[in-house]
């Protein structure tokens, strides 16, 4: 970030006298229009004229009707919509010369000289050959008559912004692009929908998902079900397969699973570049073991559907910082693609990106397949080392006479129990003994501990809330028996999976190692709570689920007050303190106002949003939608905002109000928390093996240090293990918050997109970064 770039800009003049023109390009995804309507309402915000251009190249080929200005109401209702709204073609005319001549003479007519793409790499790489070829292509049209010297001079420069929508995940440079999360929430609801069948008759399962040359969504999909098997085009399998995947399923079977499944990318191919397909898998199941087998192909289903809260958010974010790239842009700046790198939005070189992601096809073809996994990126590593260690390796014969006690404090959120499967397998892959704590500090004083074994783990990974039990007890009173315990049963680590009990009581135990020598022994604190608000993490377990269930109810409640017009809804969310569930609810639903503890806000400025609200009313948006935080104030109640907006909106509007309290907690996890949980679990237990040979002394376990006990949380691009004691200073105990919050920053774009007349900080700018670093391996 670099902050000496128009310190002092005013962001509502920057596009003053400029236009930018919007267009989706090749298959559709999920949550294109949530950048859509970004990109057109962040335009507007900043003084420029926005187009739409309707079905993607050959919109801007064929002009007229099709390139038409964008309003602020045109792009209302939507953000829940899938596929896009103003429509995508692929287009034969504009990979001709003549046909990008025609595209830019229908620019120029209109004064457009900034363009902002959404699709994927072939999209991309269209509209940087557009860009390459604009001075020429001028000429042409100005020795042809179709535009004058003039014109030609007014727009004699083109930029170009892009941003990627793709459900394969497939581009090179970023960690997400739109609409695969979305695609991961369609192919989960299915696996889970197959699994409930497939175990009343013990079957097993082929799923085939989209993905011809990448296999992001198979993996994490298999990541986030605990598939058996995954076959995707960047690592074939070895040679050999067949055999290894009967035996993997005959052990399965053995163990008392009633279930297999086995996912299969649609490109999925064998060491010699041959076609693996599910009917072949099929007939190699049935034949060998003569098991009762299925296979599922999911085709377009991934596709549709309404875009997930993750992806209106990034769709969101992405649409903003396209804008602000496309007014900052000069001559120079190379064309570049607006990407997500941990939870930071950065700019990257288009054609970077572009020649990365066509160094993973060369890589694959060559049989480099090793390479073709690192250049996809860290994230796509990541996974695929995690699905490797969870899903190929068998338990070792000799034990480590370790045991590590795994338990889950405060409340119950979905994620939590795919984190105890990967955490309990993981250990028993490490040799170690795996200990179940129930119903967290109180069963550790009580002695509620058991073993817990691979097979007692099956199934975790797609059920929500806590099965081990947990309650929100702090150890502080109960250590002497605690200690004991510890003692009796032997335990020589412990990882604490919950949310800011999980924390303080960590605290407590580090703090009570002076006094118990029990206590000294390695812990690790996974966060898993809604409410987001664990120091150390900028996210955690279960804040995503708790996230897309308030986001769906803010679907219903808004199409309902559209249905009914001049209705306001009043929405109170869960959170504690902590105002992420409320803010990014209100970005991913399209609220007016989002009311955070963290934000003080008065009477005035309740004022203000009336008078907002009472102003949108005599626009064709007759509806409103107010997210309150459950704590934001101990005065200004929920009923105190319903009250106030119902006496200032008599007559022109009606308010409604809803709490959505403990429902926030429960529903089955979504795709990223089962991920999320399954390499946070996996992790934990291969960092806490190294810390136990490290604190080995004389035969026995003895850790003191304040490295010994951490919190292990994701930290802007990646997963870091931090000192508790380190982390306190950091913590706003009273009100259970961290004092630094990443999210805050975004709070802005909900409000501009919700038309509040505010000053949007661009001294923190996003300077272009490099995908290849000088070795030629990803920077990322």
């Amino acid at each position: 970030m670099s902050s000496d770039l128009h310190p002092t800009l005013d962001p509502t003049k920057m596009g003053l006298g400029r236009s930018i023109a919007v267009l989706t390009s090749g298959g559709d995804a999920q949550g294109m229009n949530a950048a859509v309507r970004a990109t057109v309402r962040v335009g507007l915000y900043t003084g420029a004229k926005v187009y739409f251009v309707h079905e993607g190249y050959q919109g801007l080929v064929d002009g007229g009707d099709n390139i038409r200005i964008a309003t602020w109401e045109s792009v209302s209702m939507m953000l829940q919509l899938g596929g896009t709204v103003i429509g995508s073609a692929r287009s034969k005319d504009f990979r001709t010369r003549e046909g990008r001549t025609k595209a830019a003479g229908n620019l120029v007519k209109l004064g457009i000289t900034n363009l902002c793409v959404i699709g994927g790499d072939g999209s991309l790489t269209g509209a940087d050959q557009f860009r390459s070829e604009w001075s020429g292509l001028l000429g042409d049209l100005v020795k042809a008559g179709s535009i004058s010297e003039e014109e030609a001079k007014q727009s004699s420069h083109l930029n170009i912004v892009g941003m990627v929508g793709s459900i394969d995940n497939d581009f090179c440079g970023t960690d997400m692009t739109i609409g695969t999360d979305s695609a991961l929430h369609r192919i989960i609801e299915v696996v889970d929908a197959i699994t409930t069948t497939a175990q009343s008759h013990q079957r097993t399962f082929i799923l085939e998902v989209m993905g011809r040359h990448c296999g992001y969504l198979a993996l994490v999909s298999a990541l986030s079900c605990g598939a058996d098997w995954v076959f995707i085009p960047e690592m074939p399998p070895d040679e050999g397969w067949e055999d290894h995947l009967c035996r993997r399923l005959t052990d399965q079977r053995a163990r008392g699973s009633r279930l297999n499944v086995i996912i299969v990318a649609e490109g999925a191919m064998s060491r010699d570049g041959q076609p693996i397909t599910s009917d072949q898998i099929k007939k190699l199941v049935t034949d060998r073991l003569g098991f009762d087998t299925r296979t599922t192909v999911l085709g377009h289903v991934q596709r549709g559907g309404t875009p997930s809260a993750f992806d209106r958010i990034l769709g969101s974010r992405m649409g903003v910082e396209a804008v602000m790239a496309l007014l900052e842009a000069t001559p120079d700046t190379p064309a570049c693609v607006v990407s997500l790198s941990g939870n930071q939005a950065v700019r990257l070189p288009l054609m970077e990106c572009v020649q990365v992601t066509k160094d993973v096809t060369a890589a694959m073809t060559e049989g480099r397949f090793e390479d073709a996994i690192k250049l996809r990126g860290k994230s796509f590593e990541n996974n695929w080392k995690t699905y490797k260690l969870l899903a190929h390796i068998n338990p070792p014969d000799v034990k480590s006479n370790i045991n590590v006690a795994i338990m889950n404090i405060g409340a119950p959120c979905a994620g939590m129990n795919a984190a105890v499967r990967s955490t309990v397998r993981m250990g028993i892959i490490q040799g170690h003994t795996m200990l179940a704590v129930h119903d967290g500090f109180d069963g550790l004083a009580h002695g509620q501990i058991e073993p817990i074994t691979w097979t007692s783990v099956t199934g975790w990974t797609g059920k929500g809330g806590s099965m081990l039990g947990t309650k929100r007890s702090l150890p502080g009173k109960m250590l002497e028996e605690i200690s004991q315990n510890i003692a009796k049963f032997n335990i020589h680590a412990l990882v604490i999976i919950g949310g800011f009990e999980a924390f303080v009581g960590g605290l407590e135990l580090v703090q009570a190692r002076e006094k118990y020598e029990e206590m000294c022994i390695p812990m690790v604190v996974i966060p898993a709570t809604v409410s987001n608000n664990v120091p150390g993490s900028d996210f955690s377990i279960g804040a995503d689920t708790a996230l897309n269930t308030i986001t769906a109810t803010c679907d219903r409640i808004k199409q309902s007050a559209a249905g009914t017009k001049r209705r306001v809804f009043i929405v109170e969310t869960m959170g504690g303190y902590c105002g992420y569930l409320a803010t990014m609810a209100g970005l991913a639903a399209g609220a007016d106002a989002a009311y955070i503890y963290e934000e003080k806000f008065n009477i005035k400025d309740l004022e203000l949003n009336v008078e907002h609200l009472v102003e949108k009313m005599k626009t064709t948006v007759k509806r409103g939608l107010i997210l309150r935080n459950e704590n934001s104030n101990a005065n200004y109640t929920t009923d105190f905002i319903f009250n106030l907006y119902s006496e200032e909106g008599k007559g022109i509007f009606d308010c409604r109000k809803n709490v959505l309290g403990h429902m926030q907690q429960g529903g089955t996890p979504t795709p990223f928390d089962r991920n999320f949980g399954t390499k946070m679990g996996a992790k934990t237990v291969l960092w806490l093996t190294d810390k136990l040979k490290e604190c080995y002394r004389h035969g026995r376990i003895f850790a003191n240090t304040p490295d010994s006990a951490c919190v292990l949380g994701m930290r802007k691009r990646a997963l870091t293990f931090q000192p508790l004691t380190a982390l306190k200073a950091d913590t706003d105990l009273e009100h259970r918050i961290p004092k630094t919050q990443w999210w805050l920053k975004i709070r802005p774009i909900m409000k501009i997109l919700a038309k509040y007349d505010i000053k949007l900080d661009t001294s923190e700018h996003t300077d272009m970064e490099h995908v290849i670093n000088k070795t030629g391996a990803l920077g990322k």
